[in-house]
């Protein structure tokens, strides 16, 4: 399952249901124990959602975790955090290469964005994520706590 060596991990949330706020708080707190140590933190960002219509603006953040997990139980320990807190389907990867994603509004969403310098291409796990280069909703706070790394 795991090795002893500490893997740097970097993940995306949102969330536009609820208490938005909360939501990101929680997670975080999940991935921290499910996952392995949260070391940065961005900021929270409000934007407005991304490849689907909703009145409902979504609350963004990065974080940084040192794990000891595989890229494979990096994704099965978010998806169960997704389901512990209300999510209820999950767009397909699949998805992520066609023209018409099926977005929709959620209490929380995680994806993971860089997992050290790794490539993976499989049909559910692609690292590093294929759209992230064109979202600031994910590259302004990946950079707010990449850059920090630097200090």
């Amino acid at each position: 399952m795991h090795n002893n060596t500490l893997h740097t991990v970097y993940l995306s949330l949102g969330s536009n249901l609820g208490d938005r706020e909360r939501n990101l708080d929680e997670a975080i707190q999940h991935i921290g124990k499910l996952i392995g140590a949260v070391v940065r933190q961005s900021a929270f960002l409000e934007t407005e959602p991304w490849g689907f219509a909703s009145p409902n603006r979504f609350l963004n953040a990065a974080v940084c975790v040192e794990t000891l997990l595989c890229p494979r139980c990096v994704l099965e320990r978010t998806q169960q955090i997704e389901r512990e807190m209300g999510r209820t389907r999950k767009t397909p990867s699949a998805s992520q290469h066609s023209a018409s994603p099926d977005y929709a509004d959620r209490p929380i969403d995680i994806d993971i964005l860089l997992y050290d310098d790794l490539t993976v291409d499989e049909p559910d796990l692609v690292i590093p994520h294929p759209l992230m280069q064109e979202r600031d909703f994910v590259m302004i706070p990946l950079r707010e706590i990449m850059a920090s790394k630097q200090r």
